[in-house]
């Protein structure tokens, strides 16, 4: 009898030096605007989203009174990508705050001037958002949540908890940079565990199917799911698919947990967005980021079951 159980960590590397020449200053009385593009839907950001507005609360920021934040999500078209991130400069946003690797290339290709500060990824420095970060250049900045780290880890925990597993499944994105390295690392380590990986490849709702239906065929034993926004907007799809096959499966995050997945060891995702609005703060009072030293830090952990 497995106990479910949820390892989550909130941590994050801050990459906080922008070395942006200035930042202009507000005129008087114009209210900032925060423009937020997420490559994932609505729906998956929502608890993300609200941990944002209570950090931006919690620093003086009254939504509709002193900023107004317009928010504007792909839903997995990433194609849409560029005209929302033009929709968000041609409407004067004085910070984008963007959601998913992709949705940063966006918003980099469309202004070389808006400050960028990104929820999170999982490796800035391998995307070329940022040189360090101690010092990462240009007008990015934001936080990473180590995934790239952590991802040996959780085939570690998945083995505690079937030792007997000599084949397990890696559900990834299958257009993800970031995953690709992730399942690289994954299969690197394995030997030492005494597993084969049997890679499963996803973009879509279907491919999901597919997967566990491989499976199922090379009876694999267990799943590490890689964390992203297409794997995040399948949460549910993929939780349910694997308490029916009675297959042991370590998430990203802990929204996969409270949707019923077994374990999740990862960054506290909406802590990591709540962390955010303060980066924003720091550009809204024209604060130059440089001033500020990075940190790759582990604030606390903590276990629930």
């Amino acid at each position: 009898m497995i106990t479910r159980r949820s390892i989550v960590i909130a941590l994050g590397a801050t990459a906080f030096a922008v070395p942006l020449a200035s930042f202009a200053q507000q005129p008087a009385g114009k209210i900032p605007r925060l423009g937020y593009l997420s490559a994932a839907t609505a729906e998956n950001d929502k608890n993300r989203m609200s941990a944002f507005r209570q950090g931006l609360q919690a620093l003086g920021y009254l939504e509709g009174n002193n900023i107004v934040i317009e928010e504007r999500y792909a839903a997995l078209q990433f194609e849409k990508l560029p005209d929302l991130a033009a929709e968000l400069v041609r409407i004067k946003s004085d910070v984008l705050v963007v959601y998913g690797d992709l949705a940063v290339h966006a918003a980099r290709k469309t202004s070389t001037t808006i400050p960028i500060v990104f929820t999170v990824v999982p490796d800035p420095v391998a995307e070329g958002f940022v040189a360090s970060l101690a010092r990462p250049g240009g007008q990015v900045t934001g936080q990473s949540d180590l995934h790239s780290v952590l991802v040996t880890k959780r085939l570690e925990l998945l083995k505690e908890v079937v030792p007997s597993a000599s084949r397990i499944g890696v559900l990834f994105n299958a257009k993800g940079a970031a995953q690709l390295r992730q399942l690289q690392d994954i299969q690197a380590a394995a030997p030492a565990y005494g597993v084969a990986v049997l890679s499963l490849p996803v973009t879509a709702s279907d491919d999901i199917d597919r997967a566990f239906a491989a499976m199922k065929k090379e009876h694999s034993w267990g799943l590490i799911v890689l964390g992203d926004p297409v794997i995040g907007t399948h949460r549910r799809q993929i939780v349910d698919l694997a308490a029916k096959a009675r297959l042991p499966a370590i998430f990203t995050v802990r929204e996969s947990v409270d949707a019923g997945g077994l374990m999740s060891y990862g960054a506290n995702f909406p802590e990591l967005w709540r962390r955010t609005a303060t980066y924003v703060d720091k550009i809204l009072r024209a604060l130059s980021p440089a001033i500020f030293p990075s940190s790759s830090r582990r604030n606390s952990s903590w276990w629930s079951t």
